[in-house]
Order: C-alpha cells, then sequence, then structure tokens
C-alpha cells in the first residue's frame, strides 16, 4: 500500500493518521501501542515485542549487579 500521510499539530507534538488498512495489518487499533524503528530506508512500525521488554529487563538487571565491571569495559 502507497499512501500519502499528512502531519498535524496536536498539541505541542505532531502526529499522522494511519488508515484502517494500516492498522489492521498492524493489528492495532486506537490506544494500541506500536514499536518504531529506523531503518536505512525510513521507519518501520511494528506491534511491540513482549519478548524484547523481557530481555530488557534481564539486562538491566544484569548491568545493574555488574555496573563496576562494565564501567572498567567501558573505558
Amino acid at each position: 500500500m502507497n499512501a500519502k500521510l499528512k502531519i498535524t499539530k496536536i498539541g505541542n507534538s505532531a502526529g499522522i493518521i494511519l488508515p484502517k488498512e494500516v492498522l489492521a495489518h498492524l493489528a492495532a487499533k486506537v490506544g494500541s501501542e506500536l514499536s518504531l524503528a529506523t531503518t536505512p530506508r525510513g521507519i518501520e512500525l511494528a506491534p511491540p515485542d513482549d519478548d524484547f521488554d523481557t530481555q530488557m529487563a534481564a539486562a538491566r538487571k544484569v548491568m545493574e549487579r555488574r555496573k563496576r565491571a562494565l564501567r572498567e569495559l567501558a573505558k
């Protein structure tokens, strides 16, 4: 699907309106969260990856426990 999307002002921010076909393709609805990633070709919207949140939580625990070692490795 190719469609032109208009950027609109929403308070102090800006937003775009996604056509219902795009929302259906993403299995998203009003109020859903989407994951945004930058790519060499532009941006990619996708449903959030629940596994990613679990992995990040585990990584944060390790980083907190090994803060001193990581600081030394970063030098």
